[in-house]
C-alpha cells in the first residue's frame, strides 16, 4: 500500500492555523483517522461527484441526483446531498469501514455505469469532454485510495467565495449552484437554520453488503 502524507486538522487552532497560512479550500479523502491508527485502508463514505454540461438547466442536474438516491434506496443505502460551491453536486453515502478501497470504488463505477446503461442521453461516466456534451458526469473516481473531494463547508477559491453546503433533499426545489452559498450569507444562515440536514450522518448504521455489490455486478471481496 502506497505511503500517503497528509495534514490532519483535528482541532480548531488546527483549522485557523492552516488560514492564518492562506489555505483556502479544504478537501479530504472518503476514511476516517482513529486516533492512534497507523492505517487508512477501509473509506467510511461513499461519494457521487455529479458534474453537468454546463448548459444543462438546474432542472436536469436534481432529476440525476434523485436518480441516484432511489436506486441506493433500492439497495438499501441511505445518502445525503451538498453543493460543491460550483455547477455540480455531491452526493455521499456514509457506510461502515468493512470494505477496503478497491470494492469500493468497484461498487460506485457499477453504479455509474449502471445509470449510463440506463440513461445514455443524460449520463456519462467518462471524463473526455466530448462524452459530456448535454450530459452530467458521474463521478466515481472520487472513491480512489489517494483521492479527495471537497469538505462540506468549505469555501472555494472562486469568484465571490461560494461554499460547499450541506443541503437537504428538499432544498433542490431551488438553484442552490455556484455562488448560491457564499462566505457572507453562510454564517447567517447558520444561525437561522432549525435543523442540520447533516445531522444524522454519523449516527446512520450500514455497510457495504456481498448482497449489493452482487446486485450491481461486483465481486465481493
Amino acid at each position: 500500500m502506497p505511503t500517503v502524507n497528509a495534514p490532519v486538522i483535528a482541532t480548531r487552532e488546527a483549522l485557523l492555523a492552516a488560514a492564518q497560512m492562506n489555505v483556502v479550500e479544504f478537501h479530504t479523502s472518503n476514511v476516517t483517522i482513529a486516533k492512534g491508527a497507523r492505517t487508512a485502508d477501509k473509506p467510511d463514505r461513499l461519494i457521487f461527484d455529479f458534474d453537468p454540461d454546463e448548459t444543462l438547466p438546474w432542472e436536469r442536474l436534481v432529476e440525476a441526483v434523485n436518480v441516484l438516491r432511489k436506486l441506493l434506496d433500492t439497495l438499501g443505502l441511505r445518502a445525503f446531498l451538498k453543493t460543491t460551491g460550483g455547477k455540480g453536486l455531491h452526493v455521499v453515502v456514509p457506510v461502515a469501514p468493512t470494505r477496503a478501497w478497491a470494492p469500493a470504488k468497484a461498487f460506485c463505477k457499477a453504479i455509474a455505469e449502471l445509470l449510463v446503461c440506463t440513461f445514455p442521453d443524460r449520463f456519462t461516466a467518462k471524463m473526455t469532454k466530448s462524452t459530456r456534451e448535454g450530459r452530467i458526469f458521474v463521478d466515481y473516481l472520487r472513491n480512489a485510495e489517494n483521492a479527495t473531494a471537497i469538505a462540506p463547508y468549505s469555501a472555494r477559491a472562486k469568484r465571490n467565495a461560494p461554499v460547499a453546503m450541506p443541503i437537504a433533499w428538499e432544498q433542490l426545489k431551488q438553484d442552490l449552484r455556484n455562488d448560491h452559498f457564499n462566505i457572507r450569507n453562510v454564517p447567517g444562515l447558520l444561525k437561522r437554520r432549525r435543523r442540520d440536514p447533516w445531522a444524522e450522518l454519523a449516527d446512520v448504521d450500514q455497510e457495504l453488503t456481498d448482497a449489493m455489490l452482487r446486485q450491481v455486478g461486483v465481486t465481493s471481496s
